[in-house]
C-alpha cells in the first residue's frame, strides 16, 4: 500500500526506560510491525541489538535503511544515514538510542539532531532512551548508581516529543533477564549484578524514571490549561498572573554546573524561567580565553543552553548587592545559591550571602543548594 508523501512536522514518540534491557527497543519495534499492519510505510533508521536475539528476531520483516560509514582514526563506525533516510521518505522511522554520540564528521553532533531532522522533513519518529542519559539528571544518577553517565541529551528533546511511553519492569523481573543472559553475554552478567544493576540502583532509577514521566503528563497538562487559561483572559481582557522566575548564582568552577542542572529541575517543577548569574570579579571578564576560569565559564554557558537557560555575567564587587540589582530587574521570585567558600580577611566580618539577600529582598525566597557530589563516582 502506497503511502502520500508526508507533510508538515513528524509526531514524535520516546520509549523511555530506567536501564538497558526493560524492552524498550523491542517495544518500538512491535509498534513498528503494527504501523506496517496499518498500512502505513515504515523503515528501521538505526536499530542496536546488542546481541540480542529476541531483538533481531522482532525486527525481522521491517524495511532497514543501510547505515552509512564514517572512518575515524582508521576504524571504520557505521552511523544512521539520515539523508538516506529523507529521500527514501516514510511515514515512520524507528531510531534506536536517541542519546547516541555520533561518530566525529557527521553531519550532526547527537543522534537526536537528526531525529529533529526527520521530524521537520514530515517524518513520524519512534525512538528510545534511559532516564539517566537526561542532561539535567547527571548528577542525580551519579549519586544514585556511582556511575558519572557521559551520553546525555537536553530534557527539552523529551519535552517536545508528542509522546512519551514508560516502559516499566520491576527490578527483580530485570535482575532476572540479566540473569538469564538476555541483556548482556555471558561474561560481563557478574560484573554487572556487582556494579549499575545492583538492585538498590534499579530501584532509585526506576523511581527517577516513574517520576520523570508523571512531570512530562504534568507539563503538557499544565501547557493545556494555561493556553484555554490565555485565551479567555484575551477573551475578558483581564491582566494575567506573574509566573515564578528563577535564578541561580553559580561560580566558575566544576561544582556549579551540578546547581544548574538542580536550578532547572526546580524551574521545571514550578513551571518558571530560569537564569543563571555569574558575577563576575573587576577584571575577569575578557581576561585570556585561555585560563582556566574562562574555560569554566564556557562550560557554564554552554549547559544553561543546552537546558535552555539564560546565562549572565555582571561584573561587580559586591557580591550581594550585584545578585539583588538582578534579581530586581529580572523579577525573580527565587534565588538558589551553592554552598559558599570559606571567608577570607575582612569578608569574614560580613554577614553571608543567603542572609544579605533574604535582608535586601524580602519578597524572594533564598535556597541554599547542598553539594552532594563527595559520593565516589566511578567512570563506565
Amino acid at each position: 500500500m502506497s503511502e502520500a508523501p508526508p507533510t508538515g512536522r513528524g509526531q514524535c514518540t520516546i520509549f523511555l526506560g530506567m536501564a538497558p534491557g526493560v524492552g524498550k527497543t523491542f517495544r518500538m519495534l512491535q509498534e513498528g510491525h503494527a504501523a506496517v499492519d496499518g498500512g502505513r510505510d515504515v523503515v528501521i533508521g538505526v536499530l542496536e541489538t546488542h546481541g540480542r536475539a529476541e531483538t533481531a528476531a522482532m525486527a525481522m520483516g521491517l524495511p532497514v535503511v543501510p547505515r552509512r560509514s564514517v572512518v575515524h582514526r582508521g576504524i571504520a563506525l557505521e552511523e544512521m544515514d539520515t539523508d538516506a533516510v529523507l529521500e527514501r521518505a516514510p511515514g515512520l522511522c524507528l531510531v534506536d538510542e536517541l542519546a547516541h554520540t555520533n561518530a566525529p564528521g557527521s553531519a550532526h553532533h547527537k543522534r537526536y539532531e537528526d531525529i529533529t531532522t526527520l521530524l521537520d522533513a514530515g517524518i513520524d519518529v519512534l525512538s528510545t532512551v534511559n532516564v539517566q542519559h537526561l542532561e539535567s539528571l547527571n548528577d542525580q544518577v551519579a549519586e544514585l548508581s556511582g556511575v558519572r553517565v557521559r551520553e546525555t541529551f537536553p530534557d527539552a528533546v523529551l519535552g517536545q516529543a508528542d509522546e512519551v511511553v514508560l516502559i516499566d519492569l520491576s527490578p527483580a523481573a530485570l535482575l532476572a533477564r540479566l540473569r538469564e543472559g538476555k541483556i548482556y553475554p555471558p561474561s560481563r552478567i557478574e560484573a554487572s549484578l556487582n556494579g549499575f544493576f545492583r538492585i538498590e540502583n534499579l530501584s532509585a532509577l526506576r523511581e527517577v524514571a516513574l517520576r520523570q514521566v508523571a512531570e512530562e503528563v504534568e507539563a503538557k497538562r499544565l501547557v493545556t490549561e494555561v493556553v484555554g487559561t490565555r485565551e479567555e483572559t484575551v477573551a475578558a481582557d483581564t491582566p494575567q498572573a506573574i509566573g515564578e522566575r528563577l535564578l541561580a548564582c553559580v561560580e566558575p568552577y566544576p561544582g556549579s554546573q551540578r546547581l544548574i542542572r538542580r536550578a532547572w529541575r526546580s524551574s521545571q517543577r514550578l513551571g518558571a524561567d530560569l537564569d543563571i548569574l555569574w558575577v563576575a570579579p573587576p577584571g575577569s571578564v575578557g581576561e585570556r580565553v585561555d585560563s582556566e576560569r574562562a574555560r569554566q565559564v564556557v562550560a557554564l554557558r554552554q549547559l544553561a543552553s543546552l537546558l535552555g537557560a539564560t546565562f549572565l555575567v555582571e561584573p561587580g564587587d559586591d557580591v550581594a548587592a550585584t545578585i539583588t540589582e538582578v534579581a530586581r530587574a529580572r523579577g525573580t521570585t527565587y534565588i538558589l545559591v551553592g554552598r559558599q567558600r570559606p571567608a577570607r580577611g575582612l569578608a569574614r566580618l560580613r554577614a553571608p550571602l543567603p542572609q544579605r539577600l533574604m535582608q535586601a529582598l524580602p519578597g524572594v525566597d533564598v535556597r541554599i543548594v547542598a553539594d552532594r557530589s563527595t559520593r565516589h563516582e566511578r567512570t563506565p
